[in-house]
C-alpha cells in the first residue's frame, strides 16, 4: 500500500464513519433531548427520522454526482456540510430545529458514503482493493455498533449536544488530510446533470422511505402514509422509464446486466434485511425479557465489533484473491447459524452459553460476508460508475433493513417475548440462507466488466 493509498483509505474512513455513527448514536440521547427540548415519543422519533429519510432519499444522487463532479470535490463538500448540520443540532434551541438540522445531516451524509468507497475503488485494484474494502467495511461496522455505547458515554458525561458536535473532530481531520490527496483525474466525460432523473430519483427513494419508516405510527390506512407511497412508486416507474430513454442518465441501467452487480445486490437485500432485524431483536429482547440495561444490551453485540475489526480486511484480501463467490455463499451460512443457536435461549437468559457463542459465529460469518459483497457488486463494474454502484447498493441496503423491521411485526406478533424471539431468529437465520443460496447461484468469480449499454 502506497503513501497516498494509506491517506485515501483513512479519509474514506473518517468520512463514513460519521455517517454511519449518526445513524444510531442519536438513539440513547432521545430521553435527554425531550427533557430539554420538549415533544412526545413522535417528536423523538423524528429526530432519527429526518436523518433516514434524507439520507435514504438523496444516495441515489449522490452517487451520479459524485461520478459526474470527482470523489474529492463531493466528499469535500460533503464533510464540510455535515460539520455546519452537525453544529446547527448540537446548538439546537427547539425540537423544530434540531429536526431541521437533522435532516440537513441527511443531506450531506448522503454525499460522504457512496464518495468515500468510489474514492476507494479509484485507488485500488487486485487484491490490495478487497483488503482496502475490508478494512472500510470493518470500521464502517464498528462505528453502527458503538453509537448507542458513545452516546450513552457521551449523554451521561454531560449533555446529549456532545453527541453532534464530537463531528466536529473527525471532520476536521478528514478535511485537514484531504489537502495531501492527489488530483484527480475527471471521473466522468459527461456534462450535463440528469435534473429530471435525479427529481424523479428523490421522489421515488423519498416517498417509499417516509411510508416505510412512519407506517408504525400512523397505519397503512392513513393518507399520510399510502399517498407517499404511491406517489414514491409512480416516480420510481417513471425514473426507471426516464433513465432508459435519456443519452445522461444518472443511474445507467445497463450496470444491472452486469451479473454480479445484480445478483450482489439481490443478496444484499436479504442479507441486510437479516442484520438490521437481529440488531433489533436482541436489543431490545435482552431488555425486555432479560432485564438487561441499556448499557448491558448494547455490549452484547460488540464482540461482533472485534471480530470485524480483525477479520473482515483479511476476508476482504482473500476474496480479491479467490473470487467473492465463496464467502458469499458460506458466510451468510455461517451467520444463520449462530441465530439458530441461540434459539436454546429459554426463561432464563445466560448471556455467557445461549447469547455469546451465538454472536461469535455471527460476527464470523458477517466478516467473511461484507466486503466479499462489497467488492462483488462494485468489483464488477468500471471505476467510472463506482460512486452511483455504491449509491445503489447502499440504498438498497437501507431500504431492506426498514421493510425487514416494518414486516417483523408480522413474525413476533406485537411484543418481543420469548416465543417472539425465537421466530424473529427463525427469520433473520432463514434471510441470511436466502442471501447465502443467491450468491451460490448468482456471482461468478470474474473481472470487472464495462457498463453494457442500457437500450
Amino acid at each position: 500500500m502506497t503513501k497516498q493509498q494509506r491517506l485515501v483509505l483513512l479519509i474514506s474512513i473518517l468520512a463514513s464513519f460519521v455517517a454511519f455513527l449518526d445513524g444510531s448514536v442519536v438513539n440513547v440521547g432521545l430521553p435527554a433531548i425531550s427533557g430539554e427540548l420538549g415533544g412526545g415519543l413522535a417528536t423523538q422519533q423524528w429526530v432519527v427520522d429526518a436523518y433516514l429519510i434524507t439520507l435514504g432519499a438523496l444516495m441515489l444522487i449522490a452517487g451520479s454526482f459524485s461520478d459526474l463532479f470527482g470523489r474529492k470535490k463531493v466528499l469535500s463538500i460533503g464533510v464540510i456540510a455535515f460539520t455546519i448540520a452537525s453544529l446547527l443540532c448540537a446548538i439546537a434551541p427547539t425540537v423544530e430545529f434540531l429536526i431541521i438540522s437533522r435532516g440537513l445531516q441527511g443531506v450531506a451524509g448522503a454525499l460522504l458514503v457512496p464518495s468515500s468507497l468510489a474514492l476507494i475503488i479509484s485507488a485500488f485494484s487486485g487484491s490490495g482493493e478487497g483488503k482496502a474494502i475490508g478494512t472500510w467495511t470493518a470500521w464502517t461496522g464498528i462505528a453502527f455498533i458503538i453509537g448507542p455505547l458513545l452516546g450513552g458515554v457521551l449523554v451521561d458525561a454531560g449533555s446529549w449536544r456532545y453527541i453532534f458536535a464530537i463531528n466536529i473532530i473527525p471532520a476536521a481531520i478528514t478535511l485537514w488530510l484531504m489537502k495531501s490527496l492527489a488530483p484527480e483525474k475527471r471521473a466522468s466525460e459527461r456534462a450535463k446533470v440528469d435534473v429530471i432523473g435525479a427529481i424523479l430519483g428523490v421522489i421515488g427513494l423519498g416517498g417509499p422511505v417516509y411510508a416505510l419508516i412512519e407506517q408504525a405510527h400512523y397505519g397503512w390506512e392513513s393518507p399520510i402514509i399510502y399517498l407517499p407511497l404511491f406517489i414514491g412508486i409512480i416516480a420510481a416507474i417513471m425514473f426507471l422509464i426516464h433513465e432508459k430513454r435519456t443519452p445522461n442518465p444518472m443511474l445507467p441501467l445497463g450496470l444491472f446486466r452486469v451479473g454480479n452487480f445484480t445478483a450482489g445486490n439481490l443478496a444484499t437485500i436479504a442479507i441486510y434485511g437479516g442484520l438490521s432485524v437481529s440488531g433489533f431483536l436482541i436489543t431490545v429482547f435482552l431488555q425486555q425479557v432479560g432485564h438487561f440495561s441499556a448499557t448491558a444490551s448494547g455490549l452484547a453485540l460488540i464482540p461482533v465489533t472485534f471480530i470485524m475489526f480483525f477479520l473482515s480486511s483479511r476476508f476482504g484480501a482473500l476474496s480479491a484473491k479467490f473470487g467473492p463467490r465463496l464467502f458469499m455463499t458460506l458466510g451468510p451460512i455461517v451467520g444463520a447459524i449462530g441465530f439458530l443457536y441461540m434459539l436454546r435461549v429459554g426463561a432464563s437468559i445466560n448471556y455467557w452459553t445461549d447469547i455469546l457463542p451465538g454472536v461469535i459465529i455471527f460476527g464470523i460469518g458477517l466478516s467473511m460476508t461484507v466486503a466479499p459483497l462489497t467488492s462483488a457488486v462494485l468489483g464488477s463494474i468500471d471505476t467510472r460508475h463506482a460512486g452511483i454502484g455504491s449509491a445503489v447498493n447502499n440504498a438498497i441496503s437501507r431500504i431492506a433493513g426498514l421493510v425487514a423491521i416494518a414486516a417483523l411485526g408480522i413474525v413476533i406478533g406485537s411484543s418481543i417475548d420469548l416465543e417472539g424471539f425465537h421466530r424473529g431468529l427463525i427469520a433473520t437465520a432463514i434471510m441470511l440462507l436466502v442471501g447465502g443460496i443467491v450468491s451460490a447461484i448468482g456471482i461468478r468469480n470474474t473481472t470487472r466488466q464495462a457498463v453494457p449499454d442500457a437500450s
